[in-house]
């Protein structure tokens, strides 16, 4: 194991911050796999899982050398870990630009497809290596003039050359679920099994240019513009990415850690990055994938106390209450507002607070069919 640090573009004088990543494994063997905790940096069951990762790939190491590449970042938001105010973390927005941590990653196809065309043939394997030299001379020419822009970048050249990439994150209150690319759902299949997740989201393309599509959507998004170009020559879905959510904020504890790690670690096995031998069986998909555009992000009209009548996990049919608006200065015919789901499915997430404004989230659906389109991601 190699420990690694990668300074960020200093923003003020005085001040520096610094990526750290863990390489397990030769560097360039395959499979490599990049994994990545609290891009929101107040998430922080993934910073944890890590913990116990990391110590876990140590012994696998110890125990005889890598068939991949392994590369961890325990901290993938050192600016957002720096935030805080009125003495509460706050890693969701960066403070200078209210950017999104996780979004507005650059599209690496549409970077690097002039210079791609020509150099295509036929030979799916030549070309999978002809698009990563590219991207990765692309990414090292890219002068960032902003810290969030050096982090992003620096994050992006750890993982632009990933077979597979993890992006470990969590919601506010919710069970284990991920969201990732409907390209990516083979290969991340046994992840959801390992992890027991209770939704799967999926979408051709969510919008907002968040940081794991970018990296898998290079691969389709070039292929489809290579075809409109006339370019006849075969590309691969080189790179499959996923967000799972770690549960909600607040599930920061060993046993959910230890158990998280331990399955990633078995994922990991699975797909041929550790050492040889008979992969364990799987246990059963606890759900089956939905369509991120079948989400009903569930609002309150009104503002009030919310009080919780299910919790998530809870398989919802259309009609059935799933929380109350209590406001007790209203007469009394108006004091109590219901919510309701008004699609089927699996509540996978709710808020955390209790006191909602109108018009405020109160939880997600996963329902089944799609009735939302444009960017499907929250803010």
């Amino acid at each position: 194991m190699q420990r690694i640090e990668y300074p960020l573009l200093s923003p003020s004088l005085g001040s520096q911050k610094t990526l750290v990543g863990f390489h397990f494994g030769t560097p360039g063997a395959r499979p490599k796999v990049y994994i990545q905790a609290s891009l929101h940096a107040e998430e922080l069951p993934g910073m944890l899982v890590a913990h116990h990762l990391r110590q876990q790939l140590e012994a696998a190491e110890k125990a005889g050398p890598l068939r991949g590449e392994v590369i961890l970042v325990p901290a993938a938001n050192p600016i957002g870990l720096s935030q805080r105010l009125n003495h509460r973390p706050l890693g969701r927005f960066e403070f200078d630009t209210a950017q999104n941590f996780n979004r507005y990653y650059p599209d690496m196809a549409a970077a690097v497809l002039t210079d791609a065309i020509p150099r295509m043939g036929a030979d799916a394997k030549a070309n999978v290596a002809t698009v990563r030299q590219l991207v990765g001379q692309w990414l090292n020419q890219w002068q960032a003039t902003s810290e969030l822009d050096s982090q992003r970048r620096q994050l992006l050249l750890l993982s632009h050359d990933a077979d597979l990439v993890l992006d470990l994150h969590c919601d506010t209150e919710a069970v284990m679920h991920l969201y990732s690319e409907e390209a990516c759902w083979p290969p991340f299949e046994p992840l959801a099994r390992l992890l027991g997740c209770q939704a799967v989201l999926l979408a051709k393309e969510s919008g907002g240019g968040p940081f794991d599509e970018r990296l898998s959507g290079l691969w389709w998004q070039l292929a489809a513009a290579l075809q409109a170009a006339g370019v006849k020559a075969p590309l691969p879905q080189a790179c499959a990415s996923t967000t799972v959510e770690l549960r909600g904020e607040a599930d920061v504890s060993h046993d959910h850690a230890r158990q998280d790690a331990q399955a990633i670690l078995a994922f990991l096995a699975h797909a041929g990055v550790l050492h040889a031998g008979a992969p364990a069986t799987l246990p059963p998909l606890a759900c089956q994938p939905t369509p991120l555009a079948g989400s009903q992000t569930l609002r309150s009209p009104v503002p009030g106390v919310l009080v919780f009548l299910v919790q998530p996990g809870a398989t919802l049919a259309v009609g059935d209450v799933v929380a109350e608006v209590i406001d007790p200065t209203a007469p009394a015919a108006a004091r109590v507002h219901e919510v309701r789901a008004e699609v089927a499915g699996v509540l996978y997430a709710a808020v955390r607070e209790r006191y909602v404004v109108s018009g405020g989230e109160v939880g997600k659906i996963a329902g089944e069919t799609p009735f939302r389109s444009g960017d499907l991601l929250g803010a």
